[in-house]
């Protein structure tokens, strides 16, 4: 079976088609970029996603902190991780690269803060 995919490994935006039998890759075409490769065999094997989302501060002097997953996650554990950060706030200030939860939905991987929030005056 052949799936063409659009690679998001770079900014070129390749059509890479992947020849592959459901376990087996045959080949990787239409990539200008060895990272096209990589991508489309990684997306039809198993594909991942970096999360992103915001959770609540206390006492900062904005009310959110933006914040993503370390790494990659599989795709199928998104709403997890997404249901794993509900309810979390945490206490200002915050730094970027601060972990604000560890091992989001038992995926190994921390959710981390993606700016700086002071606390208020």
């Amino acid at each position: 079976m052949k799936r063409t995919i659009t690679c998001i490994g770079c900014p070129m935006g390749c059509q890479v088609t992947v020849d592959y039998d459901g376990e087996d890759i045959h080949s990787v075409t239409g990539n200008t970029c060895k990272r096209g490769d990589i991508y489309a065999r990684k997306e039809v094997t198993h594909p991942t996603r970096i999360v992103t989302s915001t959770v609540r501060v206390d006492d900062g002097r904005i009310p959110q902190v933006s914040v993503k997953t370390a790494q990659d996650v599989p795709k199928e554990k998104i709403f997890e991780v997404m249901d794993a950060l509900k309810g979390v706030h945490v206490a200002a200030p915050v730094r970027m690269g601060d972990v604000i939860l560890e091992n989001a939905a038992g995926t190994g991987v921390n959710i981390i803060a993606t700016k700086n929030v002071p606390k208020t005056a």
